[in-house]
């Protein structure tokens, strides 16, 4: 069955909505817009967490509604409910149609349709039974348990969800998706006197629950959570000052998502906020350097078939060869700009407009061998894991608290460190770019980006990169 036709099922058969009356309060509402959509959503979600040896707490949530989008001009007009009937949709457009009163605009052309499908229809959350998973998770704890007599707690959580959505535009134009997410997150705590530390590993997608009752993917999980809590338990504080930095592949990715990638939404280009804004077509980058955003990669986290406003998922490179060349654009931000829009128009659920929002950012590979990238610092710091960071859209600066780092001594791998911090600025960062890896990695399934309020699921990804001169904040006296 096709996305549309299992839609159709949610949105018009099981409601006793008729298609062509919404279709006619769709007109109706954007008559004179520049543009805008009706979009619903049908999803469900659970989550089950496992805890100190016991079944903590297990949830399921059923949600469904519409948001109704009219935009003239810079101005949006936004009105959503959970309530999927033709009288909630017909208060929506008397309220949207008061943006584009005596406006008169042309309507936008519609989306390109798309036969790509990223990721499989069905709902992971009916395919394995509620017992299967609480034994999972209860497999995980007894093994993390068994693996090392340091163990003081274990954590593990199953989290999925499946959401269906259709988006309907003026002359009775659509478009549908459905989409399946899962994740499985493991955290360990070790203790040796009164010294405790952690680690933690998730991995997911856009797939159903099978790969992840597979023995050799949760061991795999429970395994370098634990290696990551041992590594932290034998860490120094960190040192302080200027230093090379080496950034392991995958993961680490995160910190260009956060420095660099918001940098390139184009509502902030578009007003001019970002540090990147007026910046195409010049050097922003070291040479080598490759940056892109691709929606497209199958069964992949940030990816989507269709973004919110049924625009095609896409690969759009914004940076090639150290050269600026464009930006990630919803609708409304690339007509205002004179450009196309990229597929990155999301949203996190039917209460919000969409807004420009990264899929999964990459950095491409390079040339160069990792460990000759590790032989060339003869001091720095070998990060391959992050938590948290900041950063400042408008002036670039960022700071990334590191999960786990090493010196780097006379070209090889050191001491684990603790509390370091890597503090710079995005648009100089790249320009300290000095070697690219061959070994470019994907991170295992795990994002979510926050802005404005709304958290989308995104993936990140890069190879191991040598950055010249990065500031460092320590811990160590």
């Amino acid at each position: 069955m096709s996305d549309l036709s299992q839609t159709d099922d949610l949105f018009f058969n099981r409601t006793g909505m008729d298609r062509a009356r919404v279709e006619g309060l769709t007109d109706e509402a954007l008559s004179g817009a520049d543009d805008g959509e009706l979009f619903l959503e049908y999803s469900q979600s659970e989550a089950v967490v496992f805890d100190d040896g016991r079944l903590k707490s297990a949830s399921f949530d059923t949600s469904q509604g519409f948001g109704l989008r009219a935009v003239a001009g810079e101005v949006t007009g936004y009105s959503h409910a959970s309530e999927l009937s033709e009288d909630a949709i017909r208060r929506a457009g008397d309220t949207v149609k008061t943006v584009h009163a005596g406006h008169g605009g042309t309507l936008a052309a519609p989306p390109t349709g798309t036969n790509a499908h990223l990721y499989v229809d069905d709902n992971p959350l009916s395919l394995v039974e509620f017992e299967t998973k609480v034994k999972l998770l209860a497999d995980i704890d007894a093994y993390a348990r068994a693996k090392d007599e340091r163990i003081a707690q274990v954590s593990a959580s199953l989290l999925g969800s499946w959401q269906a959505v259709q988006v309907l535009r003026p002359g009775g134009i659509h478009a549908a998706d459905i989409r399946p997410l899962v994740r499985l997150n493991v955290s360990v705590v070790v203790a040796v006197g009164d010294r405790m530390e952690s680690g933690s590993f998730g991995t997911g997608g856009r797939v159903p629950y099978d790969e992840f009752l597979k023995p050799e993917c949760w061991k795999k999980a429970v395994d370098e959570a634990l290696r990551q809590a041992l590594v932290n338990l034998e860490s120094v504080p960190a040192p302080a000052g200027e230093m090379d930095v080496v950034l392991g592949p995958g993961w680490p990715g995160i910190l260009l998502h956060e420095a660099i990638g918001h940098g390139l939404e184009g509502d902030f280009n578009r007003k001019k906020t970002s540090a990147f804004s007026g910046l195409l077509g010049e050097r922003v980058a070291s040479p080598g350097v490759t940056v892109i955003d691709d929606g497209t990669l199958m069964d992949r986290r940030g990816s989507i078939t269709i973004d919110d406003e049924g625009t095609p998922g896409q690969r759009n490179v914004l940076i090639e060869d150290g050269i600026l060349k464009g930006y990630m654009q919803d609708r409304m931000n690339a007509r205002l700009m004179g450009v196309r829009p990229t597929g990155n128009g999301r949203r996190q659920s039917y209460a919000y407009a969409p807004i420009p929002r990264m899929t999964n950012t990459c950095m491409l590979a390079g040339p160069d061998d990792p460990a000759e990238i590790l032989k060339s610092v003869k001091k720095g710091l070998y990060a391959t894991n992050f938590g948290g960071g900041q950063v400042d859209i408008t002036s670039g600066k960022f700071v990334f608290t590191c999960t786990e780092a090493y010196m780097i001594e006379d070209g090889k791998i050191g001491a684990p460190v603790k509390g370091a911090t890597l503090i710079g600025n995005g648009p100089d960062v790249l320009t300290r770019v000095s070697m690219i890896g061959d070994d470019m990695q994907l991170d295992p399934g795990v994002g979510t980006c926050g802005k404005d309020g709304q958290g989308v699921p995104v993936g990140v990804g890069q190879p191991t990169i040598r950055i010249d001169g990065l500031t460092i904040g320590g811990t160590a006296a």
